[in-house]
């Protein structure tokens, strides 16, 4: 007998559009908690530069609870497969108590796995076959992988690690699959006017800087971590492990920082719109409105 579709609310929207506010004055209203789909928050010690913005999860001096966050070691490279996972887990733990799961994230990527059913396989590592995959040629890696289907993450052919990953992955046993679930998920989506969003980005990159990123990174190379490690784990990490190698100054790394970011933000738009052409019903709310007002839309009888 198939299961009934599980209520889910999904707030997403570009970096710095104000989404994890929104979700849990969303989950404050409703009786529900917060599911992060945010690819770096998963993270332990790596607060700043992922954004986990702990202070908007407290609506009316009480604490909404949430998931996925700090739940794994940096050193660690956690996975969409893992994700979709633990997700799936998440959401219907919550729901099992009565209460309503509310989606929040800006990774593309993790939240088309859940809200499109993405079918995942596990591969356990084969070191034969990654030596084996270590010694053909970048471009025909690409090939390989190509010959397996749609790429659904085009970032996996520009590093070649995460292509030799991607590969294994497609190889994979098809029997370990990601689990499913049926959903009846609304998506909201927060936007902002282009201009206002970057200058929102900028304001919270200074911010940021001003208030322990610097120390933050400092911190992670103390606890053993490598330059390549931070490399791996986005923007934020990367310039400013740059700039602590004394490869750019700090204006240099402020500069170049605040630029990809807002190219981060523009793609996580052209994803966002990619998944409302494949079918998702995006219903896009102002960022200027206040969280509440923004809450009691997304709550309303057939919003």
């Amino acid at each position: 007998m198939a299961e009934s579709p599980i209520p889910l609310i999904c707030i997403l929207g570009p970096t710095a559009a104000g989404k994890t506010r929104l979700a849990a004055h969303v989950a404050a209203a409703a009786n529900g908690e917060v599911v992060s789909a945010d690819s770096r928050q998963v993270y332990r010690h790596m607060d700043i530069g992922t954004g986990k913005d702990r202070e908007d999860y407290t609506v009316n001096d009480r604490t909404v609870p949430n998931h996925l966050i700090d739940i794994a070691d940096p050193g660690y490279e956690y996975n969409l497969f893992e994700f979709k996972r633990d997700c799936i887990a998440a959401i219907r733990e919550i729901h099992s108590r009565g209460r309503l799961p509310v989606l929040c994230g800006g990774t593309g990527l993790y939240l088309s796995a859940v809200l499109q059913d993405y079918q995942l396989l596990s591969a356990p590592p084969d070191p034969t076959r990654h030596a084996e995959l270590e010694a053909i040629p970048t471009e025909q890696l690409i090939a390989e992988l190509r010959s397996h289907g749609p790429l659904h993450n085009t970032s996996d052919v520009q590093d070649r690690k995460r292509l030799i990953r991607a590969i294994e992955i497609a190889e994979a046993d098809p029997s370990a699959r990601a689990p499913s679930i049926a959903l009846d998920s609304r998506v909201f989506g927060v936007r902002w006017e282009r201009r206002e969003l970057r200058e929102r980005i900028t304001r919270r990159l200074a911010y940021r800087l001003d208030h322990g990123l610097i120390e933050e990174v400092e911190t992670l190379l103390g606890r053993g971590l490598t330059h390549d490690q931070l490399i791996f784990y986005g923007l934020e990490y990367r310039y400013v492990t740059e700039h602590l190698r004394g490869d750019i100054t700090r204006k240099q790394m402020f500069s170049q920082l605040e630029a990809a970011i807002h190219q981060f933000a523009k793609r996580q738009d052209t994803w966002f719109r990619r998944m409302e052409r494949q079918g998702v019903e995006i219903r896009w709310l102002d960022g200027r409105d206040s969280p509440e007002a923004n809450a009691e839309k997304a709550l309303e009888k057939g919003g």
